[in-house]
């Protein structure tokens, strides 16, 4: 398959000779709130790019917000059996599966099924206004997407379980000190200095960087 000539809800760019993928999330109104129709064009794009010549993906969102969670006006419907019995984020979970190397370059708000899709990519950076959270708790429900287990996973117990718990956000110098991000750059650059990233790791031999992306996950 190809990649469409346009997606509703994301943007696709190639870069350095179409090795590099920027893929920006494009619900601006919502503040990139992750609904079916953007996960499906997500999916489709990354899946596609999955098989072709890109070596290295960019995620990114705008500077307000990478994703202020998942939309919660096409949840509000469903009862929690349904989405228990028929593993509501199973799909996303393709995102954490590619072999290419994806990276979440997150800028503003980064809060709950948004924070869970950043951690789905390999490494993440990040601008200085960057916000995270996992505020499902203020809602009554529980993140569905990772943020109980991916979350543990990098940055420990204590600090997974005050977010959970919580609901508070940490900021872009926390997420760093925890382990959450790998750099944090002004917000002007981030992109800018993400594609760079993107670029050192495209030029790698493609089996090795692929080697590698399974051996550490």
């Amino acid at each position: 398959s190809s990649l469409k000539d346009s997606y509703d809800n994301i943007i696709v760019e190639t870069k350095n000779d179409d090795t590099v993928a920027l893929i920006t999330l494009n619900r601006p109104k919502a503040l990139n709130a992750l609904n079916d129709a953007l996960m499906d064009d997500l999916l489709h794009a990354t899946s596609v790019l999955d098989q072709n010549q890109v070596r290295c993906m960019v995620l990114t969102g705008s500077s307000k917000a990478f994703a202020a969670g998942a939309d919660i006006s096409e949840m509000k419907s469903k009862q929690f059996e349904d989405c228990y019995r028929t593993d509501m984020f199973a799909e996303w979970q393709g995102v954490s599966k590619l072999k290419t190397p994806i990276i979440a370059a997150v800028s503003g708000y980064c809060l709950g099924g948004g924070c869970e899709l950043a951690m789905m990519c390999d490494l993440m950076v990040c601008s200085e206004s960057a916000k995270f959270g996992q505020p499902e708790i203020n809602l009554g429900v529980i993140p569905g997407a990772g943020g109980t287990q991916r979350l543990t996973r990098i940055i420990g117990k204590s600090k997974a379980m005050y977010m959970n718990l919580t609901g508070e956000f940490i900021s872009a110098d926390e997420a760093y000190k925890s382990g959450l991000v790998a750099k944090v750059f002004p917000d002007d650059a981030l992109v800018e200095e993400t594609l760079k990233i993107a670029q050192v790791i495209a030029s790698k031999g493609q089996l090795s960087v692929q080697a590698a992306k399974e051996s550490v996950l």
